[in-house]
């Protein structure tokens, strides 16, 4: 690592799900040292997987979030969006002046900058970060948006470690907006086509609507990967992506705009996952996804007033 690089040598991780997983992996192959403190540290079931993730990443598990901060030049928050202003919040009485806290979440502009006076009166430094796409596949060339008032001054460290990340705003929540307003449209797309799929599937109409989808708008794939795409994303992380949009309600409600559609995505991708867990399904990162399996194994597990195939 040159000198240029040395600010952000020493990393700390808050949460280790997915995000958490990848970021530290790629940053300890970059050649930083990275340590992670995850709340199911603290479970007796959980323990023994998630610290054996860790150390097959080869980043030190740290049994509290004090001990993983402690020496961090760079602490980066990937939690839940509900826990995401009682880390910031715990982290604010460990950290100290010249720490930069990275807060990752995918929460309302509201809650960013509630948890950037929590974690300030520290001194630690507070940045958001707006996630604009999934992290796989891209890793830690996804584009993050950055906000904060050093977020400018910090963002060409950020960029040596190899982040994708972009300063868009001194002002706290306008990154995290972009990326609220702008999941109406991408977690809304996901859920119009959870809803169309099925019901096209139980009428044995997919192909047809497909290719008038694909006939509408050409080149997006309708006839080709976006069905999967799109509905395997809800399948695996509709539980998250449903708090999430409700965290898109509650920036609309911010700003007096009455979330309609948030609300009804969020509940549409709940209901998802409910029907996968009461039927006895799950996504299964090792096999191919496919939504017509998945809409066919969701009519043959229980019949509802649907028509059947």
């Amino acid at each position: 690592m040159t000198d240029s690089q040395s600010k952000f040598q020493r990393i700390a991780i808050i949460g280790f799900g997915e995000a958490g997983t990848i970021l530290g992996a790629d940053l300890v192959t970059g050649g930083c040292e990275v340590t992670t403190y995850d709340i199911l540290f603290d479970s007796p079931q959980s323990r023994a997987p998630i610290r054996a993730k860790a150390e097959r990443a080869r980043v030190r598990a740290a049994d509290t979030l004090a001990d993983a901060v402690k020496d961090a030049q760079l602490v980066i928050s990937a939690v839940t969006a509900s826990s995401s202003g009682d880390v910031a919040s715990l982290a604010g009485r460990h950290l100290h002046s010249g720490q930069v806290f990275l807060d990752i979440n995918s929460v309302s502009p509201a809650k960013k900058q509630s948890s950037c006076k929590a974690l300030e009166i520290s001194g630690a430094d507070y940045v958001e970060a707006a996630v604009m796409a999934p992290l796989p596949p891209l890793r830690l060339k996804v584009p993050m948006l950055l906000g904060g008032r050093r977020a400018e001054e910090l963002a060409p460290a950020l960029t040596q470690l190899g982040l994708n990340a972009t300063y868009i705003a001194a002002e706290i929540g306008v990154a995290s907006a972009v990326k609220m307003c702008r999941s109406v449209v991408i977690k809304g797309i996901e859920a119009l086509a959870v809803e169309s799929m099925q019901a096209a599937r139980r009428f044995g109409a997919e192909e047809k609507v497909l290719a008038s989808l694909n006939q509408t708008y050409p080149g997006m794939g309708w006839t080709k990967e976006l069905p999967d795409y799109l509905i395997s994303r809800v399948a695996e992380h509709g539980r998250r992506r449903a708090a999430e949009m409700r965290e898109v309600a509650r920036t609309l409600k911010d700003v007096g705009i009455t979330p309609t559609m948030s609300s009804a995505i969020a509940e549409c991708q709940d209901q998802l996952i409910d029907r996968m867990s009461e039927k006895g399904l799950g996504y299964r990162q090792d096999e191919k996804f496919s939504w017509r399996a998945l809409a066919d194994s969701l009519a043959r597990a229980g019949n509802d007033d649907n028509p059947s195939r």
